[in-house]
C-alpha cells in the first residue's frame, strides 16, 4: 500500500509562518505534524511508501526533511507556485496517480491534521470492509458542517450521501480528510474529475464515488485537530499529547 501525503497548499491563513515554509513540516511539542502521522502510520506494516504532493514552491523543503527518514519518501512537484494557481487536491491526487502509475490500495492523507488516536484502526477498518473508506465524527456546530464534508450512513456504516459544505447539512456526522482507496477505485479518480465532481476539497471525489460504489464510514475513535490558523495552532501545540497506541 502506498500513502499518499495531500502537502500543495499554501496555508495563507498561518502567514507569516507559512508564507516560506510548508504547514505540514511545523513541529507540534518538537516534531513535524508529517512525522507524527508517519511514524504512526508505520506501525502497521502496510505502507512501503509515502508519496508527498507538494507545490513547486515548497518542494525543496520536503525533499529536505524526506532524506532524513529511513522509510521510503517520494516528493512530487505539482508545478504551481501560488494558492491562485493551485490544482486542488483532487487533481493533486490524479497527478501523483499519474506521475508514478499508481495502481494498488491508497491510503490518502491530509498531511496537515493531527490525530490523537492511531490510523492502524483506521487501515485495518478499510481491510475489514474491502471497499474504499472515510472516516466521520460528530460535529454538533451547523456553522462548521456548511465548511466540511457531511456524511449520511446507515447502520452498517454505508455511504448512503455525501456533501461537501452543504448549505443544508442532512447530518452531523463530519469527515476529516484521512482516506483509503481500495485499488480498483484507483483508476475513477480521473472519471470523477472528467464528471465534473469538485477538485478543491478532497472529500468532493468521495461524494461522487459513493453513487457509483460501496464506500463505508468509520466512527473516528478519538479526536481531530485541525490546524487553520495561528490561533488553532497555538492551540495545538498547548493541547496535543501524541498518539495513543
Amino acid at each position: 500500500m502506498k500513502c499518499l501525503i495531500l502537502a500543495a497548499g499554501y496555508a495563507t491563513r498561518l502567514y507569516p509562518l507559512t508564507e516560506n515554509f510548508p504547514k505540514p513540516l511545523l513541529k507540534v511539542r518538537d516534531k513535524a505534524i508529517l512525522d507524527w502521522l508517519i511514524d504512526d502510520i508505520d506501525v502497521s506494516g502496510e505502507v512501503d511508501e509515502y508519496i508527498v504532493i507538494s507545490n513547486h514552491k515548497f518542494a525543496h523543503h520536503f525533499e529536505a526533511w524526506a532524506a532524513g527518514h529511513k522509510q521510503k519518501i517520494t516528493v512530487v512537484d505539482d508545478g504551481t507556485s501560488t494558492n491562485e494557481t493551485r490544482l486542488g487536491a483532487v487533481r493533486d491526487i490524479q497527478f501523483a496517480i499519474d506521475s508514478l502509475k499508481l495502481t494498488g490500495d491508497l491510503l490518502v492523507i491530509a498531511g496537515d491534521n493531527l490525530l490523537d488516536f492511531s490510523l492502524t484502526d483506521f487501515i485495518s477498518y478499510a481491510k475489514e470492509k474491502r471497499t474504499s473508506c472515510i472516516m466521520r465524527y460528530y460535529e454538533p456546530s451547523e456553522t462548521k458542517l456548511k465548511k466540511c464534508g457531511v456524511v449520511v450512513t446507515d447502520e452498517n456504516d454505508l455511504i448512503l450521501n455525501m456533501e461537501e459544505k452543504p448549505e443544508t447539512p442532512r447530518s452531523h456526522w463530519c469527515c476529516p480528510p484521512f482516506y483509503f482507496y481500495k485499488s480498483a477505485d484507483v483508476p475513477l479518480v480521473a472519471e470523477g474529475i472528467a464528471s465534473g465532481c469538485g477538485v478543491d476539497a478532497p472529500g468532493s471525489f468521495i461524494s461522487w464515488l459513493c453513487k457509483k460504489t460501496a464506500v463505508h464510514a468509520m466512527k473516528m475513535p478519538g479526536k481531530r485537530y485541525d490546524i487553520g490558523d495561528i490561533e488553532s495552532y497555538g492551540k495545538v501545540q498547548n493541547e496535543y499529547k501524541g498518539i495513543a497506541h
